[in-house]
């Protein structure tokens, strides 16, 4: 679960995340390091210097040269008991009376152990770290006992602690804003690169992505992309080409075929084959142009179509007008002028094909409207007829798309108007869509055009 939480947060989220958390463990592990290396060298520290002191003592005891009192080094603390406990000697600060060790803790000191006793058995505050050896014969045995206070010490070791612990958060957070700016730093041209891969259309040939200086794994990906796009490209270019040079080709026989039975049709030779040829040959001649506009479309960015200011409803009026004579009534709502930036041919045969569309469907009636929004226009083409089944309205933007529900198994389309639609819009930064007719049943195509 919490591996899939990390893969939800971006990739500069992801790598701070991770450089983080490995900081995070290597300051934590240093810092217990670094407060244990340094306690373990104080306390050795002291605990050479005790020892030397009981050691000299211990010399002093074996050749029965033993001052009183004791000397001493600092603020050590030194006593000489002797085997029933009494205190034969000790330094000038120490108890003369009383040992520094209780018997328990005499008999761990002298087995190496480091005891820590109150300071206050000598009238000290804090607490003091005691050792003990033996001194003399073993006919007359004495122990020599040193004690150091470490007050100091262990506050040192207390402001390290807290110093450490409070530095800790702080050094985090800074190392956290570092990798934030150094990673999002390193994947900036990531980021160009994708909004790069945004911009391509796929309408301009010579579209490429933009090529890191740095010589790493970057700057090989944009490279190996823009060689990718350099192939798609040609492959786009062929199969423009090959639609073209079809569209252009069939153009020809098909022009001299309509010709000679509009010839025979007029000397009335063979009418009814003639009519029926002729109705055949004009599909065939608005499925050849219809061909030759998609591969046309976007095709040529060197040449972009031009666009300026139109009026919308003044255009949708316009084509209400030609299809006066159509099978169901078209009509404009009312409205004031809308305007939009883009080209009036491209737009005319967007509405056009709406509304040869919605004609062939239509039961009673067809409505053109349009409306201003966001700096734009959006227009609509509503009809009264079936409709198209909400899974299947992207579909039918494909070209020769077919569906088995009966609006569209009609013999009047190429299957391509919507497709030409969708394409002249796409490069206009327009788009269309389908949608349910909001006054009842039907279908409304909804055209959005960019400012």
């Amino acid at each position: 679960m919490r591996g899939h939480r990390l893969q939800r947060l971006s990739l500069r989220a992801r790598l701070m995340a991770l450089g983080v958390a490995g900081v995070a463990l290597a300051l934590a592990l240093g810092s217990l390091v670094l407060y244990a290396v340094l306690t373990f060298t104080v306390n050795r520290t002291v605990d050479d210097g005790a020892f030397a002191s009981a050691r000299a003592v211990a010399a002093m005891v074996s050749d029965n040269t033993i001052p009183n009192p004791l000397p001493v080094s600092g603020s050590q603390v030194v006593q000489v008991i002797n085997g029933s406990g009494a205190v034969i000697s000790a330094s000038v600060s120490a108890d003369r009376l009383t040992p520094l060790l209780r018997p328990p803790e005499l008999a761990k000191a002298l087995a190496g152990e480091r005891i820590s006793i109150p300071g206050a058995r000598i009238g000290l505050e804090g607490t003091m770290r005691a050792i003990a050896i033996h001194a003399g014969p073993p006919s007359a045995s004495r122990s020599v006992i040193v004690a150091v206070p470490v007050t100091d010490v262990e506050q040192s070791q207390n402001v390290l602690r807290v110093t450490l612990l409070f530095a800790y958060t702080p050094l985090v957070v800074i190392m956290a804003l570092i990798a934030w700016r150094v990673i999002g730093s390193t994947l900036r041209p990531v980021e160009t690169l994708r909004s790069g891969a945004e911009r391509i259309s796929g309408s301009d040939q010579d579209e490429r992505l933009a090529v890191p200086e740095s010589a790493d794994e970057i700057r090989a990906l944009a490279l190996t992309l823009n060689d990718m796009l350099d192939r798609l490209a040609a492959s786009r270019g062929r199969q423009r080409a090959f639609v073209a040079d079809a569209a252009h080709e069939l153009r020809s026989p098909l022009t001299s075929m309509r010709t000679q039975l509009e010839v025979a049709q007029h000397l009335g030779e063979s009418g009814e084959l003639a009519a029926d040829l002729l109705a055949d040959v004009a599909r065939l001649s608005t499925l050849v142009e219809d061909l030759l506009l998609l591969a046309r479309a976007g095709g040529d960015s060197n040449h972009p179509p031009q666009r300026e200011s139109i009026d919308v409803r003044a255009l949708l009026i316009a084509t209400a007008e030609r299809y006066a004579a159509a099978r169901v009534p078209v009509s404009v709502a009312e409205g004031p002028a809308v305007y939009a930036n883009a080209n009036a041919d491209e737009l005319r045969r967007v509405v056009a094909n709406l509304v040869d569309n919605a004609v062939r469907h239509a039961r009673s009636k067809i409505v053109l409207a349009v409306r201003a929004e966001g700096g734009g226009a959006v227009l609509t083409v509503v009809d009264d007829g079936p409709g198209i089944p909400a899974q299947d309205r992207e579909r039918v933007f494909e070209r020769f798309a077919r569906l088995d529900d009966a609006r569209d198994r009609d013999a009047g389309g190429t299957g391509l108007g919507l497709a030409i639609v969708r394409e002249l819009l796409a490069g206009s930064q327009g788009s269309v869509s389908l949608q349910d007719n909001p006054s009842g049943p039907g279908l409304a195509a909804v055209v959005r055009l960019a400012s």
